[in-house]
């Protein structure tokens, strides 16, 4: 689902029972912002609300709010207008991201405001209200032995998303996608610009895709990092395509590993060390040199990290030190910590729907992971199919193939191993719109506003300008084991998209 980006925090159809087409008139303006300061921890940003409906099938009817931060453009004399902005999630915060500081290249953040939203439901904006120790029980029964605890899970599923519907009111069943990318319009208009500038990372790139279906001729310019796949409906090709890069990852490390002097697990073999030490997991008798015992998740969720090649020192560390007790563990609290699952399960539940009806269909699933990626057998992601059992949240956004028609040229951003939007996502996505794919031959999640200039330098011009990149576009890898950046610590694993 960046880790600042997903701290701060995965339609011509029907939207509360009304029908959406292409192409529908822009929303009217639904207030003057009235911007004020934020407040002393972050100077020089602007916040404020506007109105929008509850369920855009009934506008005059109830409303709630939607919450924004402005971060002026820097050379006002040169501002083109303002660029939207979302950091994913769902639930992701774009007031905490644009306060948080610059979310764009400095020679974006010259030329135009940057805008940051609430989706309904989130932080700012009237919010979505669930019982928190319900949560954590839920995120604790994802990964269920038998039907006992599948059970178990579908029955803490249902009273997490009661207390949702109990405590939220209408708004637990008005906060789909589809709301969102009109909540966009709204705020487009409420901005008082003509077209919208959009750029979503992970998450946030699903209201871009549903915005261009909804509005195409309101669109300035769109930037999609991190593409999610809404065309896909089975529990299975969701987690199959979720574990392949994490099992192509710890290959790629194991080679790193085998071959160079400065890894920790030089001299053995990465891979036998690691199928040890995850045999030992799975029958309960691993311990780290410290006498605590560390389950099959808990080495998993920390090895996940070789995703990212600029840990790969750490990974290797850390399983040296389980290994034989040499070394220090350098992903500290991570290696017992299991990655945090979905924050807000109804948007998640509105979104996406995944038939998995009872425990042998979890156990297919996870027997055909093992057999098919048998050193990781699974991944973090894999947890998100299990969010929608039993919950009784009604999915308003049915998944389908985008269809978009009559917008200007769209740009979608993907890493070839990201591995929470999968790069296969991005190319089923782009495909589907017919958006300029704009390919990243790295690592991580995400790619734009970082430093890797290729990307930065298409994207700039694409939004300054208007010129998109051209067909086929890839930038070369900056990931290498040996440079930990800036980058490292936004592509560590949250379990958020």
């Amino acid at each position: 689902m960046r880790t600042r980006r997903l701290l701060m925090l995965l339609a011509g159809t029907l939207v509360a029972g009304a029908v959406v087409v292409p192409g529908t008139a822009a929303a009217e303006p639904v207030s003057t912002i009235d911007w004020k300061p934020c407040g002393a921890d972050a100077p020089g940003v602007d916040c404020a609300t506007i109105d929008v409906p509850l369920d855009y099938a009934r506008p005059r009817g109830e409303k709630i709010h939607i919450g924004l931060a402005r971060r002026p453009a820097k050379d006002q004399s040169k501002r083109i207008g303002s660029v939207l902005l979302d950091p994913g999630g769902p639930g992701g915060s774009g007031v905490a991201f644009v306060m948080g500081g610059d979310a764009v290249t400095p020679a974006v953040a010259e030329r135009f405001d940057q805008v940051g939203f609430d989706p309904r439901g989130i932080n700012t904006s009237s919010q979505l209200l669930c019982d928190a120790g319900l949560s954590d029980q839920a995120d604790a029964a994802k990964r269920p032995a038998n039907q006992a605890d599948f059970d178990h899970l579908a029955a803490v599923n249902r009273a997490l998303h009661d207390s949702c519907r109990a405590n939220s009111g209408a708004l637990a069943n008005h906060v789909d996608n589809l709301h969102t990318a009109r909540d966009m319009d709204a705020i487009r208009v409420a901005l008082g610009e003509r077209k919208l500038t959009f750029v979503g990372y992970s998450y946030g790139s699903l209201m871009g895709q549903q915005y261009a279906e909804l509005f195409p001729r309101n669109i300035r310019a769109l930037v999609m990092d991190g593409n999610m796949n809404h065309s896909l409906r089975s529990p299975w090709e969701f987690a199959r395509t979720e574990t392949a890069p994490v099992e192509e990852g710890f290959r790629e490390f194991a080679r790193w590993c085998d071959s160079n002097p400065a890894c920790a697990l030089y001299g053995l073999d990465t891979t036998a060390v690691y199928a040890q030490l995850k045999a030992r997991a799975k029958a309960g008798t691993l311990v780290d040199p410290d006498g605590n015992p560390v389950s099959f998740y808990a080495l998993a969720g920390s090895t996940f990290s070789v995703v990212i090649p600029q840990v790969w020192s750490f990974v290797a560390e850390n399983l040296r030190w389980l290994w034989d007790g040499t070394g220090t563990p350098r992903l500290g609290a991570k290696l017992a910590a299991e990655v945090d699952n979905i924050t807000y399960p109804t948007i998640w539940c509105s979104d996406w729907t995944w038939p998995v009806r009872n425990y042998a269909e979890y156990a297919g699933i996870r027997a055909g992971l093992a057999q098919q990626f048998p050193i990781m057998e699974w991944s973090p992601y894999v947890d998100h199919l299990m969010t929608c059992v039993n919950s009784g949240t009604r999915n308003t956004n049915p998944q389908r193939p985008l269809r978009v028609h009559g917008a200007p040229p769209l740009v979608m951003v993907g890493n070839v191993h990201d591995p929470a939007t999968v790069y296969p996502w991005s190319l089923a996505a782009s495909r589907q719109s017919g958006a300029r794919l704009l390919t990243y031959e790295g690592w991580g999640h995400t790619a734009y506003g970082y430093d890797i200039q290729c990307v930065n330098n298409a994207v700039d011009d694409y939004l300054i300008n208007l010129h998109p990149p051209r067909r086929g576009l890839r930038c070369a890898s900056i990931d290498e084991p040996a440079l930990a950046t800036a980058r490292t610590q936004r592509n560590l694993p949250t379990g958020l998209f």
